[in-house]
């Protein structure tokens, strides 16, 4: 639990979770991904209401459920969506459930769909960060929030579809334009951008650059799919992406860190008439500056945002497990280390140190 921004968090044995109410399952957690955006959390580059339970990346097992949930029962697998898709708001009603408007309260109000909570401490109510909470061993969830997972599918694995590879692999499949033979250049190699370069090898992108700082990132990028890798702290990315591409930039850049300095190098990236996606959760308070002649309208680039990969997770759950069973997604690789929740805050600080793609908390 995080107490407030900047501080350490705590491990409690007080915290009750309340059963659950209408369209609502009671969720055990089995393994929960330690993603960016938790330490963002805890940094406060993203601010949320604390107190609050962490985490947003998990998978687990129903306990119970709550009245007027049909589709899911005690025993039943789960993946967590931190972006519970309510399936009637406007956004949802028109195929972008990504950008559902209950989600987004609820991820900015700390509670479930209706607003309320269902963690307390001490007779006070705590916050639940993105309807999901999954630092935790168990929590309530929106049941719309609970994708059911075939049992075979180990839960370590499973947890990262909820967050990374739904993120990655959908930016490349639905936020961009990839075509086969199209070239590609995903900045920062962290547990999404990971995911991109995935996505772009399934999509049958001939030149997946990768770029990082980190060599290991590297390395695993180049293990996943990517043809070219750029070290970013040898000289200038921007003009080794050029050099790659007959010094026209790429297809589609992609960016997945939140900097201002690599959003800018990003869009430079991309060729006239390319895209360029940013993926990675800035600062609030980060602006980038753009040449508008030189930069987009002589150019012709599409600079878009990236919003959970412009999933829709009903489908795009089970068609990520489809693809890890047949062999064409690999999650294996994207779990540097597993602990227990007990060091969780040296998972963050392992992941703030750039040391790994994820660390997995199995409950």
């Amino acid at each position: 639990m995080l107490n407030q921004v900047g501080a350490a968090l705590e491990i409690r044995d007080d915290v009750e979770v309340e059963a659950p109410r209408t369209g609502e399952v009671l969720v055990r957690y089995r393994a929960s991904g330690v993603c960016h955006t938790d330490l963002s959390v805890q940094t406060g580059t993203l601010v949320l209401n604390c107190p609050m339970v962490l985490g947003h990346e998990g998978a687990g097992v129903v306990e119970e459920v709550g009245d007027g949930v049909d589709d899911l029962r005690p025993g039943d697998h789960v993946v967590v969506s931190w972006v519970p898709q309510c399936g009637r708001c406007w956004f949802c009603l028109r195929r972008e459930g990504h950008l559902c408007e209950n989600a987004n309260a609820a991820l900015v109000t700390g509670g479930l769909l209706d607003g309320s909570h269902r963690f307390s401490s001490r007779g006070a109510p705590l916050y639940q960060m993105a309807a999901s909470g999954t630092f935790s061993e168990m929590a309530v969830v929106p049941a719309v929030g609970a994708v059911k997972i075939p049992p075979d599918v180990p839960f370590p694995l499973a947890a990262l579809i909820g967050c990374g590879v739904l993120t990655g692999v959908g930016a490349a499949f639905h936020t961009a334009d990839v075509q086969p033979g199209a070239s590609v250049a995903v900045v920062g190699c962290g547990g999404v951008g990971l995911n991109i370069v995935q996505g772009a090898r399934m999509r049958r992108a001939e030149q997946i650059i990768a770029v990082d700082l980190q060599p290991a990132k590297l390395a695993l990028a180049e293990e996943l799919g990517a043809t070219h890798l750029v070290d970013a702290g040898a000289g200038d990315a921007v003009s080794r992406v050029r050099e790659l591409t007959g010094e026209r930039g790429v297809d589609v850049a992609f960016e997945a860190v939140g900097l201002a300095a690599t959003i800018e190098a990003t869009i430079a990236m991309a060729r006239r008439g390319g895209q360029s996606v940013l993926v990675g959760i800035p600062s609030m308070d980060v602006m980038v500056e753009l040449p508008a002649f030189l930069g987009l309208v002589l150019s012709a680039k599409t600079v878009t945002g990236c919003w959970y990969g412009s999933s829709n997770t009903r489908t795009d759950v089970a068609h990520l497990v489809e693809l890890y069973r047949s062999g064409q997604l690999r999650l294996e690789p994207l779990v540097s280390r597993t602990v227990g929740l007990g060091e969780v805050n040296q998972a963050l600080a392992a992941l703030a140190a750039g040391e790994v793609a994820r660390t997995v908390i199995e409950h």
